[in-house]
């Protein structure tokens, strides 16, 4: 089929643009039904009458259904969708670049989703829907999962369903929480995925920012500590990538610690740490939460992280956690080659 495409893309150049902007539809369809067409046409950054057009063709061929709620997909849509996916990211060079990245940053695995997620929320979804998808394929009974806070991995927890192996998981967060928005907190999401997948969770009631005294009078608390030795025991750990600057400043760091960071060329960050371009850690941060030393024992570690201007944090990052797994978007996947390159 394949072969068979290309051949047919040299007679009509048009082709494969067609077949993209289509299954673009069909994807934001899926992430966001029931839906409106203002709303889709708004998502795709199309107009009403161009998207209209599309939509009277996938209605037409029984793709998804207009009712008074909005648009959904057919169960043929969806099926069409999954059968697809494979085939756009071997037709468009995903799949070279998922390998290519894999190479470059000394991954496991990685995962590259269309788009750029700087521009579009529903690519920062769709990331969200293959680290569900990645915690359903991989999940075992009985399992611990550590997951962090951050826009990316409440994504994933918006995407996950239940399967057999989620409903035995114990999710607990992987760190205290930096006082934003309740729902990006690793408190929240853990709570969050496990009512969507059946699971159960445990919280961590302490906050990210701590003197080193009060980090040794938690640590004793029998609660925390019970709870802590459960998120070292985790299996699998889900987490984000901050850029430096940006995530101190959430972290309202003082002006000599900024100062600091940016003398000592950080660009990434994640667990508290904060790493240069060569991946050197240049300040770590005192909490209560899991350390780089405990992420040795861990089985499987899925960063979550995209858009082009992450990929500089993303490429001093990720080779730190020596083969973890990285699901990301086109974006940024393309700009870290193209710095490595």
């Amino acid at each position: 089929m394949e072969s068979i495409l290309k051949l047919q893309s040299k007679l009509l150049p048009d082709l494969l643009e067609v077949m993209r902007k289509r299954y673009e539809v069909l994807r934001h369809l899926q992430l966001m039904q029931p839906v409106g067409r203002r709303s889709l046409a708004a998502a795709l950054n199309q107009t009403e009458r161009v998207l209209r057009g599309e939509v009277e063709f996938l209605k037409e061929r029984g793709l998804l259904r207009i009712d008074t709620v909005g648009m959904t997909l057919t169960p043929s849509g969806e099926r069409l969708i999954a059968e697809m996916e494979p085939l756009i990211k071997d037709l468009f060079g995903l799949t070279e670049l998922e390998m290519a990245l894999a190479r470059v940053l000394q991954l496991k695995k990685a995962v590259v989703v269309p788009g750029d997620s700087d521009r579009s929320d529903w690519v920062k979804k769709e990331m969200g829907r293959a680290g569900a998808r990645l915690l359903k394929e991989t999940a075992r009974p009985g399992q611990v999962t550590a997951v962090a806070g951050g826009t990316t991995v409440a994504a994933v927890a918006d995407m996950i369903t239940a399967s057999p192996a989620l409903k035995e998981t114990i999710f607990v967060p992987a760190r205290g929480g930096l006082g934003e928005a309740v729902e990006l907190e690793a408190n929240y999401i853990v709570s969050l995925m496990a009512r969507r997948s059946g699971g159960q969770y445990r919280l961590l009631h302490v906050p990210e920012q701590l003197s080193e005294e009060a980090v040794e009078t938690l640590v004793r608390e029998p609660h925390i500590r019970e709870v802590m030795e459960l998120v070292r025991s985790a299996r699998i750990v889900v987490h984000g990538i901050g850029d430096a600057r940006s995530m101190a400043s959430r972290r309202k760091s003082s002006p000599e610690l900024l100062n600091l960071l940016e003398e000592k060329g950080a660009v990434g960050e994640a667990f508290g740490y904060y790493f240069n371009r060569k991946g050197d850690i240049v300040h770590r941060g005192r909490h209560i939460g899991l350390s780089l030393e405990d992420l040795e024992n861990v089985e499987m570690t899925i960063a979550v992280a995209g858009g082009a201007g992450k990929a500089e944090a993303v490429a001093a990052v990720c080779p730190v956690f020596g083969g973890g797994i990285l699901i990301t978007d086109e974006a940024a996947a393309r700009a870290i080659l193209e710095t490595a390159s």
